[in-house]
């Protein structure tokens, strides 16, 4: 008994440990476990209730099947509860930790949230702190150097008529007031619609922008007319954040200082709007030949169209894009009433010009631009960026007609084209002796192709036409031009190698040297180069204008004309030689104005008294027999006393011809260089002009200065008297001292005894071989 009563203990308390187990699990699980506790509890009554009746009733064998029944059954409905217990426990302890998971990932969020809020408002903070800092601490500064760059313009003589500009950009700065109202109206139609309205600043239009740069990765504009402005105008271009930063708020303090039509003016005179044009006006004359102010409303819209894109949506080169922008101008012109749909409607896509070349020196005006440029910035008043950006008007001395007229007879494209063999160099100058002003000038057809300038630059031998600098330094050393000497040829000279020859090898007897410089006779010459010396002709040719650099009396030939020159050069000397003596600076500006129209630049002009007036006059009358009996009487035909002095280089590599009168100085030279610039022999000249200085170059002259001095009064050479001693100032000169009283008769037989030298030098077609002579007339 005692052991069934222990065993059904034991059994007994087996079962109540299973409840006791459940009900600490079901404390952990309260919630969803109360109902299971319940059940086991009522259980665990009924058990205890069934154990006490059989165990006082019961026989053994009843007790033992009845402890084993309940055994079994306790088992099994522990069993069963523990199943459902773990079950539900499973569940609950899985939707337990879901729960916790995700309440403990709301707590992470919340954190986030709360951080990300804060960041963000300490951001707008600083941000509105740091924009109102730079905002009051921001002042407007000057305006950027480049954007206030205003085009040189260079004029002819009249002041009127331009020949070309400098410019670091083509600009030119324009009173607005001038413009139609629609040029302004389809800008801001085009740009800035709300222009009239806002503050400066765009915030949506920032914020798309902003966007937009973002998320796409590139740029787009959110800039209004006023930003561009302050871009423009004031910081150069702003490509960074921070840029635009300054840029907005540069913005702001603009739109507060200056009224809306300063803003717009400074901005229609700034932007590009492509074809190397900035601002409307060069824009205008780039793409359509009128001032701005002429502009039709079509041009305006098709300009302020193109405006974002102008090299792209040129309708030379974006055609359907620039007709695209050219409508959408118009549309918002129409809608915001500007125009009226019947003026829309109205309103055509305009003809543009073709692009033309943005080089400013293309062409022959090329040389006189770059001439302007140089003179300028050697005075030290104005410096190379001046002239870029200063917007002057600079007046030249070169005269229109006579500058056009210049270029038809010289260049070998114009009426010689016929005449002058292919490669033929041409180098010609027209100038006022008075002044030294240069009234007009061939120096090349495009300097862009040949930059050198053929008539300041290029080195051609001046051959006869330095024989007047020789007669000079005789007539200072005080022999008297009636002196005779032997213009047999051929002779020889000492300290020279080979005889020296005339042109053709004609001999002209005893000749004076009136003669001798009419024909260009080159035996007399050479003796008075052995009298005079090398060095003295050389020095009076430098005092007249020629460069010491290069003409130096080492040359044996120096009297022959075997140095080289520029054109420019022997234009001097022989202006000296118009002007009584006095040499003058040649100058090619005449003077400058400001943007204001005011003078600011006048060229002084310089004379040097380097020859006595009555030598310079004695000269000059030695030289008027070229033209009356000389080498040059086509120049005869032009009806005025006229002097002059024709130049054939050594080996007929140059021809030249000088002509003057008092107040007009004309050189014509023409060279042959090979492709490394070397003198070679010029081929022979169609249309009959032989090869000599007395040929094309006189001929070229004289077709030049019939027009050019219609409108040039005649002036007579001053009288000259010769108070040199015949023979020179030792007697020894030439053929010694002769009987001054037959001086006279000497020099009428020398003039019947020139006729038929006179007959030869106009036949002269250059068929003598080039080694016969060492100048040709």
């Amino acid at each position: 008994m005692t052991m069934r009563n222990n065993e059904q203990d034991s059994k007994s308390n087996s079962s109540v440990r299973n409840i006791r187990n459940s009900k600490e699990s079901s404390k952990l699980h309260e919630h969803s476990n109360k109902d299971l506790a319940k059940k086991n509890a009522k259980s665990k009554s009924s058990k205890n209730t069934s154990k006490n009746t059989n165990t006082r009733t019961n026989k053994t064998t009843s007790t033992r099947a009845n402890t084993r029944t309940n055994k079994i059954t306790s088992t099994a409905t522990s069993k069963r509860a523990n199943t459902r217990f773990a079950t539900k426990s499973r569940s609950n302890t899985n939707a337990g930790a879901k729960n916790r998971n995700q309440n403990r990932k709301q707590h992470k969020k919340h954190p986030i949230i709360l951080w990300m809020i804060i960041l963000f408002t300490l951001f707008i903070a600083i941000g509105l702190l740091l924009f109102a800092y730079l905002y009051y601490t921001t002042e407007i500064p000057q305006p950027y150097k480049i954007a206030m760059a205003d085009k040189t313009k260079v004029y002819y003589s009249d002041g009127k008529t331009e020949i070309g500009s400098f410019a670091e950009q083509n600009r030119e700065i324009i009173n607005c007031s001038i413009l139609p109202k629609y040029v302004s109206n389809a800008i801001v139609a085009s740009e800035n619609r709300s222009f009239y309205r806002d503050n400066g600043i765009d915030f949506k239009g920032i914020g798309r922008a902003l966007i937009h740069n973002v998320t796409k990765r590139k740029r787009w504009g959110g800039s209004t007319i006023t930003q561009q402005y302050a871009e423009r105008y004031y910081l150069g271009e702003t490509k960074t954040y921070i840029g635009k930063l300054h840029e907005a708020i540069l913005a702001l303090k603009i739109s507060q200082t200056q009224d809306k039509s300063t803003v717009l003016c400074n901005y229609m005179n700034t932007i590009y709007l492509g074809r190397g044009a900035y601002g409307i006006q060069a824009a205008s004359k780039a793409y359509f030949g009128v001032d701005a102010k002429d502009l039709t409303l079509a041009q305006s819209a098709l300009l302020a169209g193109i405006i974002p894109a102008p090299s792209s949506w040129d309708p030379a080169v974006g055609n359907e894009e620039a007709r695209l922008r050219f409508n959408r101008v118009l549309k918002i012109m129409e809608k915001d009433g500007y125009i009226t749909p019947k003026e829309r409607e109205k309103t055509k896509f305009p003809k543009t010009l073709n692009q033309k070349s943005q080089n400013i020196y293309s062409g022959p005006n090329g040389y006189i631009l770059h001439m302007v440029r140089e003179e300028l910035t050697k005075s030290k008043a104005f410096s190379k960026e001046d002239l870029d950006t200063g917007g002057y008007r600079i007046i030249t001395t070169i005269d229109k007609n006579k500058q056009n007229l210049m270029f038809k007879v010289a260049s070998p494209s114009q009426t010689m084209r016929k005449i002058l063999p292919q490669g033929i160099q041409v180098g010609s100058i027209s100038i006022n002796p008075k002044n030294g002003s240069i009234i007009s000038i061939y120096a090349g057809d495009d300097y862009v192709k040949k930059p050198l300038n053929n008539v300041t630059q290029a080195l051609y031998e001046p051959g006869s036409t330095m024989k007047p600098f020789a007669l000079m330094g005789a007539i200072q050393a005080g022999m008297n031009l009636n002196t005779l000497f032997n213009g047999d040829s051929p002779i020889k000279f000492d300290g020279i190698k080979d005889p020296v020859k005339n042109f053709s090898n004609i001999s002209y007897g005893n000749i004076d040297m009136y003669q001798a410089t009419a024909k260009s006779v080159n035996t007399p010459y050479m003796a008075l180069q052995q009298k005079l010396g090398r060095r003295v002709i050389a020095q009076t040719a430098v005092a007249a204008g020629l460069s010491p650099k290069r003409v130096t009396g080492e040359n044996p030939f120096t009297v022959l004309g075997n140095d080289n020159v520029h054109v420019s050069e022997i234009a001097q000397a022989y202006s000296t030689f118009a002007n009584k003596g006095n040499r003058p600076d040649l100058h090619i500006v005449s003077r400058v104005k400001n943007s204001e129209n005011r003078d600011v630049y006048s060229t002084p002009i310089t004379l040097k008294q380097v020859f006595s007036p009555n030598n310079a006059a004695l000269a000059s009358k030695a030289m008027l027999g070229t033209v009356d009996h000389g080498t040059a009487t086509e120049v005869k035909k032009l009806g005025r006393p006229m002097a002059g002095k024709s130049g054939t280089a050594n080996d007929q590599t140059a021809v030249s011809f000088i002509g003057f009168a008092p107040n007009v100085v004309t050189v014509f030279a023409l060279w042959y260089p090979d492709c490394n610039g070397n003198p070679q022999v010029i081929p022979t000249f169609r249309g009959g002009f032989g090869l000599s200085g007395s040929s094309l170059p006189v001929h070229l002259f004289t077709l030049y200065m019939r027009n050019a001095l219609k409108d040039v009064p005649v002036e007579d050479f001053p009288d000259a008297k010769d108070n040199g001693k015949i023979g020179g100032p030792d007697g020894t000169w030439g053929l010694g001292s002769q009987i001054t009283e037959s001086a006279d008769d000497n020099t009428n037989s020398s003039d019947s005894k020139d006729n038929k030298g006179d007959k030869d030098n106009k036949g002269d077609s250059g068929t003598k071989d080039s080694k016969d002579t060492k100048d040709n007339n």
